[in-house]
Order: structure tokens, then C-alpha cells, then sequence
């Protein structure tokens, strides 16, 4: 499969994944009755924020993986480092802006990127027998 398939469809896996999730949070909250404003924004901002961070770890190893295929594994290497620095970085920017602001609440805005992993691994269940992630 085409790299830049595989990047947006594994993208597309995370945004449903992630809008299932985000609204379990929000319900969890509106059956414990600590559901405001700012919990809505929250899980909205978090989880579009844990979606472009996927998104572009994604397409930072893909370049990575390029180099390394034209034996700049060093150059491969450099591109997953700074791509992580760079990503957690603007994260961190973002999310102390918006908690700071009063804009979210600060767990319904951070959970959503503890979501990605376990919604990867569940779709790797939904998977079709044949069907493999190269």
C-alpha cells in the first residue's frame, strides 16, 4: 500500500476513534454531573489536537523511513527526533494556552491523547484477516 494511503487511512481510524471516545468522556461527564462549557471545548480541542499529532507523527516517520530506504538512516533518525521535540512542544504551547485561558477543562483536554494508543490497538481487531498495516 501507498505510504500516504496508509497515513490517512490509520488518520481516519484515529478521528473516529477519537469522536467515540470524546463522547464517552463527555457522557461519563454528564452522567456524573460535572459536565460544563468548558469540558465540551476541551474534549473538542484535545481531540483534534491528539488527532494532529498522529497525524503528523505519522508523516514524519514516513519521511523517515524514506531516508533510511536511500541509507540516510542517521538523517532518519534526526527527522523522528526533531519531529518529536517540535510536536510535543507546540502540544504543550497549545494545551497550557487553552487550560490557562479557562477555556477547557484541563483533564477533558488531555485525556484525548491518552486515547490514541488503546483506539490503535482496537482497530487492529477490526482488521481483515488478510489486510496488514504495509
Amino acid at each position: 500500500m501507498d505510504s500516504r494511503k496508509l497515513v490517512f487511512k490509520e488518520t481516519a481510524v484515529v478521528l473516529v476513534g477519537q469522536a467515540i471516545c470524546v463522547a464517552a468522556m463527555i457522557g461519563i461527564c454528564v452522567l456524573l454531573g460535572v459536565y460544563s462549557q468548558p469540558v465540551l471545548l476541551g474534549g473538542i480541542f484535545g481531540g483534534i489536537l491528539a488527532v494532529l499529532n498522529f497525524f503528523f507523527m505519522a508523516v514524519s516517520t514516513m519521511m523517515a523511513a524514506d531516508k533510511a530506504e536511500q541509507q540516510n538512516v542517521k538523517g532518519g533518525q534526526l527527522t523522528v527526533q526533531l519531529s518529536f521535540l517540535l510536536r510535543m512542544g507546540l502540544l504543550f504551547i497549545i494545551l497550557f494556552a487553552l487550560i490557562k485561558s479557562g477555556l477547557c477543562n484541563s483533564l477533558a483536554a488531555v485525556l484525548p491523547l491518552v486515547f490514541t494508543r488503546p483506539i490503535l490497538f482496537v482497530g487492529e481487531f477490526f482488521r481483515k484477516s488478510g489486510e496488514s498495516n504495509t
